[in-house]
C-alpha cells in the first residue's frame, strides 16, 4: 500500500491555522479523500498532557529550554502514535504545526537558536519531515489584533509584541531553508478565500500523489 502524504499547516499566532486546515479536511472528506486532521502540541493522549503544561498560562516559570524539550517531546509522541501508523495505512495526515512551529517559536522567538532546536527536534522525528507545508502568512500586527479578540489567552498568546515578531522573523528563516515544500498563502484576507486557495493546493498534492500511484 502507497503511504498517505505527511501536509502541515503553518503560521503565526492569529493567522487562522485551525480554522483552514479543519475546513479543508472537512472538504476533502466529504469527496472522499482518506485524510485525518491532527494537532501540535497534542494529537494523542500523552502529547495533549503534555501540552497542557506548556500553554498553561500559570507556568511563567518555564525556561526557555524546558519549553523546546517539552514541544519535542510532546511532537516525538504524536508522531509515533498518531502520524506515522496513519500514514502507513495510506492516510493522507494534515498536522495543524509541526517542527517549523518549533524553529520559529522557540529558536527565534524564545531566541534559543534555530540550530540547537533544529537538533532537539532531530532525534525527536528521526528524518519524518512533512511532504508539503502550507503557510498562512499574516504579520504580527494581524495576528495579534486576532488573537486580542479571543475569550482566553494561552501562555504563548501572551507573550510580547517584540517575541510574536521574532516569530514572524524565524518563519520567514524556515520558508526560504524549505523552499521545495513551503506554499505561502496569504492568510490576512478573508476566512473562506484562504480556505477555497489552502484547498486547491492541498487537493492538487493529492490528485498528482494519486496519478504517480
Amino acid at each position: 500500500m502507497k503511504k498517505g502524504l505527511f501536509i502541515t499547516f503553518e503560521g503565526p499566532d492569529g493567522s487562522g491555522k485551525t480554522t483552514v486546515s479543519t475546513a479543508v479536511v472537512e472538504r476533502l472528506k466529504n469527496e472522499g479523500y482518506p485524510v485525518m486532521y491532527t494537532r501540535e502540541p497534542g494529537g494523542s493522549k500523552i502529547a495533549e498532557e503534555i501540552r497542557q503544561v506548556i500553554l498553561d498560562p500559570a507556568n511563567t516559570a518555564m525556561d526557555a529550554r524546558t519549553e523546546a524539550l517539552l514541544y519535542a517531546a510532546s511532537r516525538r509522541q504524536h508522531l509515533t502514535e498518531i502520524v506515522l501508523p496513519a500514514l502507513e495505512k495510506g492516510i493522507t495526515v494534515i498536522s495543524d504545526r509541526f517542527v517549523d512551529s518549533s524553529l520559529a517559536y522557540q529558536g527565534c522567538g524564545r531566541q534559543i537558536g534555530m540550530e540547537a532546536v533544529a537538533e532537539i527536534n532531530r532525534f525527536a522525528v528521526e528524518g519524518h519531515m512533512p511532504d508539503h507545508t502550507i503557510f498562512l502568512n499574516v504579520d504580527a500586527d494581524t495576528g495579534l489584533t486576532r488573537i486580542a479578540a479571543r475569550e482566553y489567552l494561552d501562555r504563548l498568546d501572551q507573550e510580547s509584541q517584540a517575541f510574536h515578531e521574532r516569530v514572524y522573523e524565524g518563519y520567514q528563516k524556515v520558508i526560504a531553508m524549505f523552499p521545495e515544500r513551503m506554499c505561502v498563502v496569504d492568510a490576512s484576507r478573508d476566512a473562506d478565500t484562504v480556505i477555497a486557495e489552502a484547498y486547491e493546493e492541498v487537493k492538487g498534492w493529492l490528485d498528482a500523489e494519486r496519478s504517480a500511484a
